[in-house]
């Protein structure tokens, strides 16, 4: 077997991984060699060759070309955000207010309730992360969000789903895409749970691929562990390449979806089922629409949409200029204020299109610091970014596709994301959690329920998945005085009970 190995990694200059083989046991061995097995290394040696050597002097060189039977003939080029950003304005979209659009609201509603109604809508949840910057040391949708029930994001999420398929009278079948990370744990915690009412053969789990990190000076990969190399998930982007090698994409196919809902685990509040979306989506012909907030600051740390030279595309925080974040208009307002929320809506042949063409989405790199294992065995925990990590991004689509649609929503309805550890100053459990009362607040308020201040309310899916679906429901002259979770009893009928 290391023969096997060495013959691999020989032709690349990556065969100092095998530097500690003959101390592991035959399991670490074979761990390590299905490692290295599982790698595209044409790919990995092109990454290095136009990614961190040429950063690092002239030992560079020109990138090696990559073998077609490596699944990847080559990467459509990534102009440099600054040089994005000089040409950047906010992108053309369909406002709050109804600016923009060219239907009438009734008739997007009605368009999108066929859409979500024609059994060819699938719902596609990317469930890579794990919870560790949460402090959490689970996968990232297991974490118990729900202010007073406690209930994890897979079950917020999933009964999302589920309540849709009720409403439209349709099934939606839903696929998770995992990490090498997240998906035993996962795979356990939905079966455990039993899917928290999805009919098992309606959900597919499927892992997107691993790419490994590299010495940011040498290019050499780094290792884990003497028996591990050290792994990533390849980013959202990898979905293109996961579709294609699990078969996903032929069961999609083979189920007549011509379309994809696209969310993340981390936000409780993705909008699933609602119909404006999708039916601005198909009466613009769209290939690729994109929901966005409207952004409060400029430093926001949110994906900035745009429109570059008539195209629509994408500019992360971290790559965006503050000059050019700052810009403004004579009133006032944002220049570049459309701020992604990544929940899109996706026509499945152009994901087939970008699945299995010689072309794919644009490498990005990130600077990291990753422990690794020195050339004595040793851990090293570095003080500095030592290592790239490569990733790829679904929506770089975006400027790709025939049509792309940009449609506001408002964050107070359809945003929280949990990024952060509790009492991070954003974006942690209880800024999430404050968010989803407060929208429950005021779904009760509509139905003439009095909320006594600071008690907590919250909504299961199941019971509502809009302020309408309250409607008569509720007792008249309600009050509720303590922490109240409103939930669909088995008859379908409300009920509800306090904290957990």
């Amino acid at each position: 077997m290391k023969h096997e190995l060495l013959a691999l990694l020989a032709p690349i200059e990556q065969q100092h991984v095998l530097a500690f083989w003959d101390r592991l046991s035959p399991d670490q061995q074979q761990s390590l060699a299905e490692q290295i097995r599982e790698l595209d290394l044409d790919l990995v040696h092109s990454l290095v060759h136009t990614h961190v050597l040429p950063r690092n002097g002239p030992q560079g060189g020109s990138p090696a070309p990559l073998s077609t039977s490596g699944g990847v003939a080559r990467t459509l080029p990534a102009e440099p955000p600054a040089s994005l950003a000089e040409r950047a304005v906010g992108p053309p979209a369909i406002r709050l207010n109804g600016a923009g659009a060219s239907y009438p609201v009734d008739e997007a509603r009605r368009t999108g309730i066929q859409a979500w109604s024609s059994g060819q809508l699938g719902v596609l949840l990317v469930a890579g992360g794990q919870g560790t910057r949460l402090g959490f040391d689970h996968p990232k949708g297991m974490y118990p969000i729900g202010p007073v029930s406690g209930c994890s994001l897979f079950q917020i999420l999933c009964e999302k789903v589920l309540a849709a398929q009720r409403r439209y009278d349709v099934t939606l079948p839903l696929y998770i895409m995992t990490s090498r990370a997240t998906h035993d744990e996962t795979c356990a915690f939905l079966a455990q749970h039993g899917y928290f009412g999805l009919a098992p053969s309606h959900v597919t789990l499927f892992r997107q691929g691993s790419l490994p990190a590299v010495d940011a000076q040498t290019g050499r990969l780094l290792l884990e562990s003497p028996s591990s190399l050290a792994l990533a998930p390849d980013g959202h982007g990898g979905l293109l390449r996961a579709l294609r090698s699990q078969g996903v994409l032929q069961d999609m196919q083979d189920r007549g979806l011509t379309r994809l809902f696209y969310m993340q685990v981390d936000n409780p509040l993705a909008t699933v089922g609602e119909p404006l979306f999708a039916g601005w989506h198909l009466l613009e012909q769209s290939e690729l629409s994109t929901q966005v907030v409207a952004k409060q600051a400029p430093d926001e740390r949110v994906g900035n949409v745009v429109e570059v030279d008539g195209r629509v595309q994408i500019i992360e925080y971290s790559d965006l200029p503050a000059e050019a974040a700052a810009r403004r208009h004579p009133d006032g307002s944002l220049v570049l204020w459309a701020g992604n929320i990544a929940v899109h809506l996706f026509e499945l042949p152009l994901l087939a299109q970008f699945s299995t063409a010689d072309c794919t989405l644009p490498f990005h790199v990130a600077r990291k610091k990753v422990p690794y294992i020195d050339e004595s065995g040793y851990r090293v925990q570095p003080e500095r970014e030592n290592a790239c990590k490569f990733e790829q991004f679904i929506f770089d689509l975006l400027p790709h596709a025939r049509r792309a649609l940009v449609v506001e929503v408002d964050a107070e309805q359809a945003f929280a994301p949990l990024k952060n550890a509790p009492g991070a100053p954003r974006d942690a459990p209880e800024h999430v959690q404050a968010r989803m009362i407060r929208l429950h607040r005021r779904w009760l308020e509509a139905a003439a329920v009095r909320v006594a201040p600071g008690v907590k309310v919250e909504i299961s899916p199941l019971a509502a998945l809009a302020p309408d679906d309250l409607a008569g429901r509720l007792p008249q002259n309600w009050q509720i005085e303590a922490d109240t979770y409103i939930y669909a009893a088995a008859d379908g009928s409300l009920a509800w009970r306090g904290a957990k």
